[in-house]
C-alpha cells in the first residue's frame, strides 16, 4: 500500500517545484547590485557610517578641504563602487557622495545636483531598456538615499526640506540622525517626534515599510515593529576596534566611558544595517524600479507621444494643405480617433501634474525652525 502511494507521488509530480531553486542560482550567478546616495553637510560621519556598514575602506584617500574653500563650495557627485562577496553572495555596491551638500553659505540650490543626478540614472536606464541589446543592462539607478540630520539641530531646518521635497517622489529617503552620541535619549526621543511632525506638516514621503505577511513568525514580525519604531534612525559609527571585557567592539572611546555602536541602548546602528541590507534592500530595489522609475518612464512616455501627435498632425495638415482632393481612408479615420484619445489622455495626466504642482506651492514657503 506504501508503495502504491510513492508510486502515484511519484507520477503526479511535475518539476516546477525547483523554480525558486532555479532562479536562486541564475540570481547568485548573475550577482547582484545596489546603489546607495548619502546626502548630508561634511562632518556629520557619513563616510564613517558608510565603512561601518560594509565593513570597508571607500574614503581611504579623501582629502579634506580647508575651511575657506567652502565658502564658496558647490554641492558634486562623487561615485564608489566595490565589490562585496558573502557565503558565495555577490554585491556591486555603488556609494554616491555629495560632498559640498549645505557646506557653502548659500544653499538654495544645493538640491539641484542630487535631483539631476537621480534623473540622468533614469535617463541612462531609459535609454538602455528601450536599446536594441538588453541582454548587460547596468543599473545605477538610485535604490535609496540616506539623508543626515545634524544632531544640533531642533527639527528639520529650511535646506532639509528643501532638498528631501525635491526629492521624495524620485529616489526612497531613509532619515538618519547623525552623531547621536552628543544627544540624551530624551533628546534624541524628542528630536525624532519633531522631525516626523516635520515630515507629515511638509508632506514629504519617506521610505515606507512594507507590512509584514501573515504567515510570517513573531520573531520577524517583533523585528519589524521594532525597525518601523527606530525610524528616523539615530546612529553613532566609528571605525575603530576596541577590546572591553574580552570582547572586541567597534565603538568610541570618552573619558566617561566607551560607545558601542552595535549595542542597542547606545545607537539605532543595527537596525539600520539590518533595514538597509538584511530585510529590506530587496524592497527597496522594488520600490524604485515599480514606483519612482515608472513615474519617470510615464513622463517620457508622454513626452515621446506628445511630439509624435504634434508631428503626425503637422504631416496631415501638410498632405491636406497640398491636395483638397484627399479622401481620408479608415485607416486615417482610425488613425485621429487613437490620436483623440491619447490627447485626452494627456489632458488628465497635465491636471493631474497641475494638481500635484500646487500641492508643492502650498508648501514652499518653509520657515527654518
Amino acid at each position: 500500500m506504501m508503495a502504491t502511494e510513492r508510486d502515484r507521488g511519484e507520477r503526479d509530480y511535475i518539476g516546477f517545484a525547483t523554480l525558486p531553486e532555479q532562479v536562486h542560482r541564475k540570481s547568485v550567478k548573475r550577482g547582484f547590485d545596489f546603489t546607495l546616495m548619502v546626502v548630508g553637510e561634511s562632518g556629520l560621519g557619513k563616510s564613517t557610517l558608510i565603512n561601518s556598514l560594509f565593513l570597508g575602506d571607500l574614503y581611504k584617500n579623501r582629502k579634506i578641504t580647508d575651511v575657506q574653500d567652502r565658502v564658496e563650495k558647490t554641492t558634486t557627485i562623487e561615485k564608489k563602487t566595490m565589490e562585496i562577496e558573502e557565503r558565495g553572495v555577490k554585491l556591486r555596491l555603488t556609494i554616491v557622495d555629495t560632498p559640498g551638500f549645505g557646506d557653502a553659505i548659500n544653499c538654495e540650490d544645493s538640491w539641484r545636483v542630487c535631483s539631476a543626478y537621480v534623473d540622468e540614472q533614469f535617463r541612462q536606464y531609459f535609454t538602455d531598456e528601450s536599446g536594441l541589446n538588453r541582454r548587460h543592462m547596468q543599473d545605477n539607478r538610485v535604490h535609496c538615499c540616506l539623508y543626515f540630520v545634524p544632531p544640533w539641530a531642533h527639527s528639520l531646518r529650511q535646506v532639509d526640506l528643501e532638498m528631501m521635497r525635491r526629492l521624495h517622489r524620485k529616489v526612497n529617503i531613509v532619515v538618519v540622525i547623525a552623531k547621536a552620541d552628543s544627544l540624551t535619549a530624551a533628546e534624541v526621543k524628542r528630536l525624532k517626534s519633531r522631525i516626523l511632525d516635520d515630515l507629515d506638516e511638509y508632506q514629504i514621503q519617506v521610505y515606507q515599510f512594507p507590512e509584514c505577511d501573515s504567515d510570517e513568525d513573531e520573531e520577524f514580525k517583533q523585528q519589524d515593529r521594532d525597525l518601523k519604531a527606530a525610524a528616523p534612525f539615530a546612529v553613532v559609527a566609528a571605525d575603530t576596534v576596541l577590546e572591553v571585557g574580552g570582547k572586541r567592539i567597534r565603538g568610541r572611546q570618552y573619558p566617561w566611558g566607551i560607545v558601542d555602536v552595535e549595542n542597542p541602548r547606545h545607537s539605532d546602528f543595527t537596525k539600520l544595517r539590518t533595514m538597509l541590507i538584511s530585510t529590506h534592500m530587496q524592497d527597496l530595489k522594488d520600490v524604485t524600479q515599480d514606483v519612482h522609475y515608472e513615474n519617470f518612464r510615464a513622463q517620457c512616455i508622454s513626452q515621446i507621444s506628445q511630439h509624435a501627435m504634434r508631428e503626425r498632425g503637422k504631416l496631415k495638415r501638410d498632405s491636406m494643405g497640398n491636395n483638397h482632393d484627399v479622401v481620408i481612408t479608415d485607416t486615417d479615420r482610425l488613425l485621429l480617433q487613437k490620436d483623440e484619445e491619447i490627447r485626452r489622455m494627456q489632458d488628465m495626466l497635465t491636471q493631474m501634474q497641475e494638481k500635484l504642482k500646487a500641492t508643492d506651492k502650498k508648501h514652499d514657503s518653509i520657515i527654518d525652525v
